[in-house]
């Protein structure tokens, strides 16, 4: 009996998780796609990076005045700041991509820097949503 009530609590428990993602999450990708994107300037906004260095719970490195580019390690840091604000396989259900989405295309309400993608189209949210789904 006992091991049927586990076998019932492990059924139960694999329909409420997320759905499982046979992508990973590939750094150089992210290095060489999404890192530059946090990085870009938008008119009226700030870098990502700017905010994202400071004071917040998703944290990238400082990119260090004269440099435009980051070291290998900088950028493994930063790999890993941004695997813990996506779910692989699922961009809206990735805050990396959800929070600076437009609300009326899927994106939450609020994002203090503003929000830089006002559609699902555009090509930035694309880069960042393949990386996530592991197709690119």
């Amino acid at each position: 009996m006992a091991q049927a009530a586990w076998l019932l609590l492990f059924i139960v428990w694999q329909a409420g998780a997320p759905p499982a993602s046979t992508s990973s999450l590939d750094f150089d990708t992210f290095k060489s796609r999404v890192q530059p994107l946090l990085a870009e300037k938008r008119p009226g906004h700030a870098r990502c990076i700017t905010c994202h260095s400071t004071g917040t719970a998703f944290r990238l490195q400082r990119l260090p005045a004269g440099r435009t580019a980051y070291t290998d390690a900088e950028s493994r840091k930063n790999f890993e700041a941004a695997t813990r604000v996506v779910l692989p396989g699922v961009p809206l259900k990735s805050r990396l991509l959800t929070m600076p989405l437009a609300h009326e295309a899927g994106g939450t309400e609020f994002h203090p820097g503003g929000k830089h993608w006002e559609s699902q189209d555009d090509p930035e949210w694309k880069a960042l949503a393949d990386w996530v789904r592991g197709t690119r």
